[in-house]
């Protein structure tokens, strides 16, 4: 090969780019070489070559740099380069460009004294540019968003029986006392796999563990019409199965975020997907009655499992359960996740010792606690609240219903933003989680001591929803906090956490009828309060935004 610059050509480097499109499909030794550049597939391609000559003198060797950029009608790319040393012999350019070939023309795009490091910007950009932008989408929001679509899915599937036991209460002759241990039977399983699932996803992976979640909810609510059918001991058997598969789903989501989510990302991801919950219960309202009305009670079950199907195959394609597992990401996004992450492989043995030996994660429990005795009671008596108190039919009055929880996926987002912006601003983790987890706390407290001193329904479902709104910023705060202290085992803490916070359901829930059998509503708010600032008090006192377990 010989490479020739004319004595007029003095020239550091020369770089000529064409692109060109085959308009007839190539024979077939030209698939293996589409295969060499990366493609699985088809024609018609678009190709990118560019040729860079360069030379520090006539009589000395030249470098010659041949660069393949291709990009099929699919979307796939590939590429090649190779470089050459090769030695010049001069002679005059012009005797070698046929006449009717204009200097201009031939030298479009050419660009004089590029370095190799500009050259390898200026080719990925232009392949980047040309990848469609649904391809460009950040993938650790992907998961984001599948983790969101799986807890709607979640609260759908939950809050649908809270609207079908009425029919099938009446078809089944149920009394009040069996419908309440139905209601119950879910949190049978739901207590058993909070810290098992923690395990399981901190040990093999956050993917494996939410896919099985949420397929083995989604066919136990498809069975459940069946179950009810033969008989209630096979209703209880399913709808504690059911729970069993919801149990894991925080614990694993945890996992999986801790690893693909910066810490700057942290709170507005984890407020996004547990904003699903709320607007699951929103549309499993929304939509049961609908369904039932038109299609009898079973289709209310039929149709939300079989939503379960369509998110699985999605998650099994899409999903990874760490950045290190994506084939497809791209190396940018690596970068930034994986220098603003500090969650690694998964963990081979859990140091249970040690995390009950630290201060913070006694914090995180008993806060936990305390906040979701005040959340359960709002979230199962307030019907109850909406129609002895405030003399409201529920039946006609479906925004009351969905209010509190519209209001809750709303400020959950907002103070994710918040709590990132105060991250970004360099604001310190510790001072942040501490301030939303107050607001958390002390909101709730101060709007239902107000619950007694107003005089109209509109006010105390204003009350009511403020309450339960500022309740959502604990989102971006003891909810964030898992990934903060102990990123490579934040599945096992939420479990840990989350089993106090189940047992604060369900005690509350208990002692709040009790309560009412022997006093009133306001004594029912007085402990909800009273729990609210002990949680204040203990979170401000001992939690922590640094990492304490590596």
């Amino acid at each position: 090969m010989n490479c020739s610059l004319s004595n007029t050509m003095s020239a550091r480097a020369l770089l000529s780019s064409l692109s060109l499109t085959p308009k007839t499909p190539p024979d077939i030794s030209a698939q293996k070489r589409n295969h060499c550049l990366g493609f699985k597939h088809k024609y018609p391609f678009h190709f990118r070559i560019r040729v860079r000559l360069s030379s520090q003198s006539q009589q000395e060797r030249c470098h010659v740099d041949f660069r393949v950029s291709a990009r099929s009608s699919s979307g796939e790319r590939g590429g090649g380069k190779v470089r050459a040393d090769v030695k010049s012999e001069p002679y005059d350019i012009s005797e070698s460009i046929p006449e009717s070939v204009k200097f201009e023309q031939a030298m479009d795009g050419v660009v004089l004294g590029k370095e190799e490091s500009e050259l390898d910007s200026e080719s990925e950009s232009e392949i980047e540019s040309s990848v469609p932008w649904w391809e460009q989408f950040p993938k650790r929001w992907v998961i984001v968003v599948l983790c969101f679509s799986a807890f709607l899915l979640c609260n759908m599937d939950r809050v649908n029986m809270s609207i079908a036991i009425l029919p099938m209460s009446a078809e089944f002759n149920w009394n009040p006392a069996t419908v309440g241990l139905i209601q119950s039977s879910f949190f049978w399983g739901y207590l058993l796999t909070q810290i098992a699932g923690g395990i399981w996803a901190d040990t093999v992976g956050g993917k494996m563990v939410l896919g099985f979640g949420v397929v083995w909810w989604s066919i136990a609510t498809i069975l459940t019409p069946i179950a009810a059918k033969i008989g209630l001991p096979f209703l209880l058997v399913v709808r504690a199965f059911m729970g069993i598969g919801e149990g894991v789903a925080m614990p694993a989501m945890n996992n999986i975020l801790s690893k693909w989510i910066p810490v700057a990302e942290r709170s507005r991801s984890l407020a996004l997907v547990y904003s699903g919950m709320y607007l699951g219960s929103v549309t499993g309202l929304a939509f049961s009655p609908f369904l039932i009305h038109q299609y009898g009670w079973p289709s209310v079950f039929f149709s939300f499992g079989s939503l379960g199907t369509v998110w699985i195959a999605v998650w099994l394609s899409k999903a990874h359960s760490s950045p290190l597992d994506d084939p497809e990401l791209r190396p940018e996004e690596m970068k930034l996740i994986m220098t603003n992450s500090v969650s690694k492989e998964p963990v081979k043995t859990i140091p249970w010792r040690l995390i009950l030996s630290k201060a913070p994660v006694w914090a995180l429990i008993v806060s936990h606690f305390c906040h979701n005795w005040g959340t359960f009671i709002l979230l199962t008596w307030m019907p109850t609240y909406y129609n002895q108190v405030l003399k409201f039919n529920l039946t006609d009055s479906g925004l009351v219903c969905v209010l509190p929880w519209l209001t809750m996926a709303f400020s959950a987002n907002f103070g994710g933003w918040i709590a990132d912006t105060l991250v970004s601003k360099g604001l310190s983790i510790t001072r942040v989680r501490k301030i939303m987890q107050t607001i958390g706390f002390l909101g709730p407290a101060f709007f239902l001591t107000q619950l007694s001193h107003v005089n109209s329904p509109a006010m105390a479902v204003l009350c009511m929803a403020c309450s339960q709104g500022t309740d959502a910023f604990s989102q971006s705060g003891l909810y964030s906090n898992h990934q903060d202290i102990a990123p490579r085992y934040s599945g096992v803490l939420l479990g840990l956490s989350n089993t106090a916070g189940v047992l604060a359901g369900v005690f509350g829930t208990a002692a709040t009828g009790y309560i009412l059998q022997h006093g009133s509503w306001d004594d029912v708010f007085k402990v909800s309060v009273g729990l609210y600032l002990v949680g204040t008090v203990v979170w401000n006192l001992f939690s922590t935004g640094e990492k304490i377990l590596d």
